[in-house]
């Protein structure tokens, strides 16, 4: 394995909401640079907004990326705004999304260096996240998730 100090992490995030708001489900996959999946997971999150959900899915990836020793972490999302907000592009104006930014915003500090870039909806690995959303949504909760070498 590699030296965990110098560890970058790629991380693609998605959520899904079956209405705006409604039933909600997040996901994360989380790679090596040389494309080695280390771990995938979906989850239930219940009732909230689509922004809400793409939030949640970039959460629960940089807990996760925190976890498994990232120093420098790599997001791709084709959530646009949330993608912008992070950046620092986009302000926070909506009460719901606020709680959720201020929680990345924490979480990125514990890492040496975290980028945000928007990629198409159909980028293969936001297809398969989004795959997992759904699968969650369509057990009716629950989780999904699967762990690498």
């Amino acid at each position: 394995m590699e030296n965990r100090e110098f560890r970058t992490l790629t991380c693609y995030t998605d959520g899904a909401s079956r209405g705006n708001p409604g039933p909600s489900a997040c996901a994360y996959i989380l790679m090596t640079r040389s494309g080695d999946v280390l771990e995938e997971r979906a989850v239930f999150i219940g009732r909230g907004t689509n922004n809400e959900a793409e939030y949640r899915g970039l959460l629960e990836g940089l807990a996760a990326a925190e976890r498994l020793g990232a120093v420098r972490l790599e997001v791709f999302s084709d959530s646009e705004l949330m993608i912008r907000q992070m950046a620092g592009a986009y302000r926070v104006s909506s009460p719901r999304l606020r709680p959720l930014y201020e929680e990345a915003q924490a979480l990125i500090r514990h890492f040496r260096e975290v980028t945000f870039q928007s990629v198409p909806r159909e980028h293969p690995l936001i297809g398969r996240a989004d795959q997992l959303c759904n699968k969650v949504l369509d057990a009716g909760g629950g989780r999904a998730d699967r762990q690498g070498a």
